[in-house]
């Protein structure tokens, strides 16, 4: 209940400017030009991605699940395959680990930079957005080299990559990390020391480290809090046991930090790609995988470009799963933003938003739940739905304690 100084403005789900429905809707609650509180609301364009997988085979879900999100398709694709390939007891070959990290380390730059044009053209620069986006083309175009496609790449298997590279692809990788490089230098001289961009950005969205932390924020969002959080270092996968990088973390809490921590993590990628070239290992890319995966389940996580990405799987020794569940970054970043977003001006709200990096369509989760009594609408509390989720997993045979301790242990902390 708002008092009588206050008004609502809805934004989203639909919107002129958008060429499909999003599928959130904010209500800001408004003091004069003052965000006095924000309504965040999911279920406008639920696609159905995880019920389809148990209708599929794995092979058929892999391809699916890779279109969650265009930007990060690798990520929820390896992040798929991983699970699979823990439950089946597989492991990939070297030289496969090697190739998924590197198509990884393309698609953050790709992501990133991505990002960096968005946010231009949030702030009114919309150079910075020409500039980024043309160096994008270059990532782009080696994808494309390596993998055949420049979005949906498709180079993950059960089992390892359904592509190898040659000494050609990769001379043309190195040249254009150097020329992407070059370029990134730039845009880091640019935002340390353009005076517009760092008025416009700092102090705007302020998230502290243990606010970041209290309601769990990931990837860039977080780091920028303080919080040194990253699953390539924290739980390693692919090849990243074994090549040097460090997690970049910034104090500015705010969008200018969240700018500064992607800029420098594009240049902690070129460093991981020469690695991945220079010491990639000879032998096989794939190996056989069953076509009927054994029961079990597991939690997979990934360092998506937003931040971790969880999948959840279980099998039930047939060639289709039981059980998919997918947690996107953007889940778990969309409470930070309404904390970000309370104080501050409504001319804020566009980079506020766009600086955790948000991917709506690969976020939309229900939240309401309709009982006998249809005429009564039941708004859930996030307390009340957590013990309601625990207890239909429990009905439908998941039991989560079969988990090994590792996993048990991440969800204690």
């Amino acid at each position: 209940m708002h008092n009588s100084e206050e008004f609502k403005i809805p934004i989203g789900p639909q919107h002129p400017a958008l060429k499909e429905p999003e599928p959130v809707s904010f209500s800001v609650a408004l003091k004069g030009e003052k965000i006095m509180g924000v309504d965040i609301r999911l279920g406008y364009n639920h696609r159905g991605i995880e019920k389809a997988c148990e209708e599929r085979t794995y092979i058929q879900d892999l391809y699916l699940i890779e279109r969650i999100c265009g930007i990060c398709s690798h990520s929820h694709s390896t992040c798929f395959v991983q699970g699979v390939e823990d439950i089946a007891g597989i492991e990939v070959p070297r030289r496969a680990a090697y190739i998924r990290t590197l198509v990884a380390e393309l698609e953050r730059i790709h992501s990133h930079l991505l990002w960096l044009g968005v946010a231009g053209h949030e702030i009114g620069f919309d150079t910075l957005l020409m500039y980024t986006w043309r160096d994008r083309e270059i990532v782009m175009d080696i994808l494309a080299r390596l993998t055949g496609n420049r979005v949906n790449y498709g180079i993950n298997t059960l089992g390892g990559v359904r592509r190898d590279i040659n000494a050609k692809q990769i001379k043309e990788t190195l040249d254009g990390v150097d020329k992407l490089e070059e370029r990134t230098n730039y845009y880091i001289e640019l935002a340390t020391q353009e005076v517009t961009v760092i008025k416009r950005l700092s102090g705007v969205g302020i998230l502290l480290k243990e606010d970041a932390e209290r309601l769990g924020a990931v990837g860039p969002t977080a780091r920028a809090s303080g919080v040194k959080s990253d699953i390539r270092k924290d739980d390693p996968y692919a090849a990243y046991a074994e090549i040097k990088f460090d997690v970049i973390t910034d104090n500015h809490s705010d969008v200018y930090g969240r700018t500064v921590v992607r800029l420098k993590e594009l240049l902690e990628s070129y460093k991981i790609i020469r690695q991945v070239l220079d010491n990639l290992p000879d032998g096989p890319i794939a190996v056989k995988v069953p076509r009927k995966i054994p029961a079990g389940e597991t939690l997979s996580r990934y360092e998506a470009p937003r931040g971790e990405d969880l999948h959840y799987i279980k099998s039930n020794g047939t060639e289709k799963p039981e059980r998919v569940k997918v947690r996107a970054p953007t889940l778990a970043n969309i409470q930070a933003v309404r904390h970000m977003l309370k104080e501050r001006y409504l001319a804020d709200m566009p980079i506020v938003i766009a600086a955790i990096d948000p991917c709506f369509s690969c976020t939309d989760r229900m939240i309401s739940l309709n009982r006998m009594n249809l005429n009564k609408k039941e708004i859930i509390p996030w307390s009340k739905l957590h013990t309601y989720s625990i207890e239909w997993h429990r009905n439908k045979g998941i039991d989560f304690t079969k988990l090994n301790q590792k996993w048990l242990q991440y969800f204690k902390s």
